[in-house]
């Protein structure tokens, strides 16, 4: 009999991290695989789907207008319900920190399945930083059956909180197996975005690549942060600075009040994916408050500033692939400055080894529960 999975996610970059794996899964004929999307987010999910040629077997479209943490995690667990009564997985796959993660192992685990945690064992210890992905992915973490932590660090996090090192294996991130099987394709699709930035971008410039979205930024944060782009924007000579808006409104209004006038700056829509990709390998640096782009961009060989005084992801930090200068204008404006107006520091970080793994990530998540009794 067949082992069977559901694998479940709901955003888009659990969407990019769990494609490869589910890719993997239904190429193995030992498994029955399903895949099942909340829609917390709904049209940015769709874009990797598509680019992925991913069609979910179950879909709850869960987002709404104006949702908030209460109500999106009650109809997690309970929108899940007939989905497990009427499958029966043996194995349920969640990743990393969201609201979608949290309730989906709750509800796994109520169903009576096995709970796979990708992605597993990233702490900061601060359950405020990031609010509220660092309680989502702990209290999964202690639901959670097997635990496939991408560094050390996260074994080492997970082995001092009690899990037995049998649960757990080291495998690399599946945002890198993502990533190298997407920069072989963006090149090679037709993609209106990619067309349009080649359009509208000037790549004669040196071009920063920015992000910015995280819930602890809002207010001064990016008041500051955007302050320190205009600055940069102001005395880095040849700069151009691309920066895909997110659609949150306490984000869009500080960007735009005090960068929508900036000649060295170009703020555009948010982008998919693949878009994404292509112009992350067409930078020269990197400035973000997100996760997944501290571990893709030094794959690239592209230097990142985070936007954030702690991480979850230490590992680039201590590797030397990533600097923390959080929401500090001076130091955003200084570190940028730096890096920029000194090839060798700047030669230096770009060829630094990337701690987040090889590309293999999902080859070894297969082999591991293939060979579980």
């Amino acid at each position: 009999m067949k082992k069977k999975n559901l694998i479940i996610f709901g955003t888009r970059p659990e969407a990019i991290k769990m494609a490869p794996l589910v890719k993997a899964f239904l190429k193995n004929e030992t498994f029955e695989t399903k895949v099942c999307v909340t829609a917390q987010h709904r049209e940015m999910l769709d874009q990797v789907l598509d680019f992925f040629e991913i069609s979910p077997d179950y879909d709850l479209n869960l987002m709404k207008p104006g949702q908030n943490l209460y109500g999106l995690t009650a109809a997690i667990i309970t929108g899940l319900q007939p989905v497990l009564e009427e499958f029966k997985p043996d194995y349920v796959y969640v990743h990393g920190d969201t609201t979608t993660t949290m309730g989906s192992s709750i509800a796994g685990f109520y169903s009576g399945a096995k709970i796979c945690h990708v992605e597993a064992g990233l702490r900061t210890f601060n359950k405020l930083a990031p609010f509220p992905e660092e309680i989502n992915r702990t209290i999964t973490g202690h639901i959670a059956d097997y635990h496939f932590a991408p560094t050390q660090t996260s074994f080492d996090n997970l082995r001092n909180e009690g899990i037995p090192k049998d649960n757990i294996l080291i495998t690399g991130n599946t945002v890198i197996d993502a990533l190298f099987e997407s920069v072989s394709r963006v090149d090679t699709i037709e993609d209106h975005e990619i067309t349009q930035l080649k359009n509208e971008l000037d790549f004669t410039k040196r071009i920063v690549l920015v992000t910015g979205h995280r819930r602890e930024n809002h207010g001064q944060g990016f008041i500051n942060i955007c302050e320190a782009l205009k600055k940069i924007g102001e005395v880095v000579e040849n700069v151009q600075i691309v920066y895909p808006v997110h659609l949150n409104p306490k984000v869009q209004k500080p960007v735009y009040d005090i960068l929508g006038e900036q000649k060295s700056i170009k703020l555009i829509a948010p982008l998919a994916y693949p878009a994404f990709v292509w112009l992350m390998n067409k930078c020269e640096l990197v400035i973000t408050d997100s996760g997944g782009v501290q571990e893709e961009a030094p794959s690239l060989g592209k230097p990142v500033l985070v936007m954030r005084d702690t991480t979850e992801r230490p590992e680039a930090v201590d590797a030397g692939t990533v600097i923390l200068v959080g929401t500090d204008k001076a130091k955003i404006v200084n570190e940028t400055i730096d890096l920029m107006g000194n090839p060798e520091r700047y030669g230096k970080m770009s060829k630094l080894h990337n701690p987040y793994g090889d590309g293999k990530a999902c080859q070894r998540i297969v082999k591991f529960i293939e060979n579980l009794d």
